[in-house]
């Protein structure tokens, strides 16, 4: 018999501010994340707002030996963690460090250290490059350092699926845990790119807002007027345990991980597959892990990016899948708030949906003005919803065409 996979602990930082508590208030108030971006002068750029996280004090959470040498993206995970350990009131004891592991995911990895050597490489030559330059940006130094404070020996892994990398590491996590090889897992994803480079690469895909002069209104996802995404960044970890592990030390449980389902659209390097097929077959295939059928379903995180082929291809995808029932369910965009945190975005909106489950209140899509009407169904507009659910799901998609979906149950002991 598979063995039952719980949350007892999560930590956060988004553009929303530091700590779960804060974030879930500001999402359930509807209050937008998104301003002007303020690290580097982006006068030149046809984009210049973005999802920054303003109260963030790393020497909170990171020792300061550690925080020259490493991105600010390994700074954003080590604080969640150490938010989700304190949350979950957990101690891995050092006889059986080996059955607690670590997964995160993260996009692009330090891209903001790898930009500041490049520019010491060269305005000062080679010989002035920081030894630690390496280890400090590659994506699995954050589950790497995770380990290193926690005392954590067992399975460690980083996941780069472009935007579904922590929905990703959550699901495998979840199964390290089902399938007996670890009893702990601490998972979730950072993201660090509001950078220069990332910027300007995803302006020259015409990708995000240019809504300059109003950006707490340029995330809408699923509205008619929507003109690309908002660029975040952040962390949201999670810490996984069997059920009988942590009824057995009495720690918080705020919901159960029931089905993951992974696929790819095998379609196009950056557009969804219009039909949404890639997507449909993710979410069949966490249904069928979780054994439970379309109609059970309440509530659905969506990807919801606020790009015109996203959210129309996820929408398209609900539909072909749920049938009738895609018209029942209650659909948001947490990231109408927070805009996207890329590799980081998994691990933030299933905290959101943990917390949707426990507090029986469904997070709003904001900006929701004008309807699209080839994106018709019950996108909880503006305001949050207070609804009791038992099954929630959360989407995830990448470039390169990755899916990843997850379920989450309200507990039931």
């Amino acid at each position: 018999m598979a063995r039952r996979v719980v949350v007892t602990g999560m930590g956060m930082v988004s553009p929303l501010g530091t700590g779960v508590e804060r974030n879930w208030k500001a999402i359930c108030d509807g209050v937008s994340g998104i301003g002007p971006i303020t690290k580097f002068d982006v006068s030149d750029f046809p984009t210049r707002i973005g999802g920054e996280v303003k109260d963030f004090k790393a020497e909170e959470y990171v020792d300061k030996q550690q925080l020259r040498r490493l991105d600010i993206f390994i700074h954003f995970a080590l604080a969640s963690a150490r938010m989700a350990f304190d949350d979950s009131k957990l101690k891995i004891d050092p006889s059986d460090g080996h059955r607690a592991g670590c997964i995160t995911g993260s996009g692009l990895g330090g891209l903001t250290m790898l930009e500041q050597y490049h520019r010491v490489l060269l305005e000062r030559g080679p010989s002035r490059v920081s030894p630690f330059f390496i280890p400090g940006i590659i994506a699995n130094m954050a589950p790497g350092m995770i380990a290193i404070e926690f005392g954590v020996k067992g399975p460690n892994l980083s996941v780069e699926t472009a935007c579904a990398a922590s929905s990703h590491a959550i699901g495998e996590a979840f199964r390290y845990i089902r399938e007996g090889i670890a009893d702990v897992m601490v998972t979730g994803g950072a993201e660090a790119v509001i950078t220069p480079l990332a910027l300007g690469g995803f302006c020259s895909m015409r990708a995000l807002s240019t809504r300059n002069d109003e950006p707490q209104k340029a995330s809408r996802p699923f509205e008619l007027n929507r003109d690309g995404f908002v660029m975040g960044e952040g962390s949201g970890i999670l810490i996984l345990e069997e059920l009988g592990r942590a009824v057995q030390r009495n720690a918080p449980i705020y919901a159960e991980v029931v089905g993951y389902g992974s696929s790819a659209d095998a379609y196009h390097i950056s557009a969804p597959e219009p039909e949404g097929l890639g997507a449909v077959t993710c979410m069949k295939a966490a249904l069928s892990d979780a054994r439970i059928k379309p109609e059970d379903v309440d509530y659905i995180n969506a990807h919801g990016t606020s790009t015109k082929l996203n959210d129309l291809s996820e929408n398209k995808a609900i539909k072909a899948l749920f049938g009738e029932h895609a018209y029942r369910l209650a659909i948001s965009s947490t990231k109408s708030m927070t805009g996207h945190l890329l590799g980081g975005a998994g691990g933030v909106e299933a905290i959101f949906t943990v917390l949707a489950l426990k507090h029986g209140i469904l997070p709003p899509t904001i900006n929701y003005e004008t309807p699209d009407p080839e994106c018709d169904l019950d996108y909880i507009p503006n305001e949050a919803r207070k609804r009791n659910i038992r099954y929630a799901l959360s989407n995830s998609f990448g470039f390169g065409g990755t899916n990843a979906t997850l379920i989450f149950k309200a507990f039931e002991p």
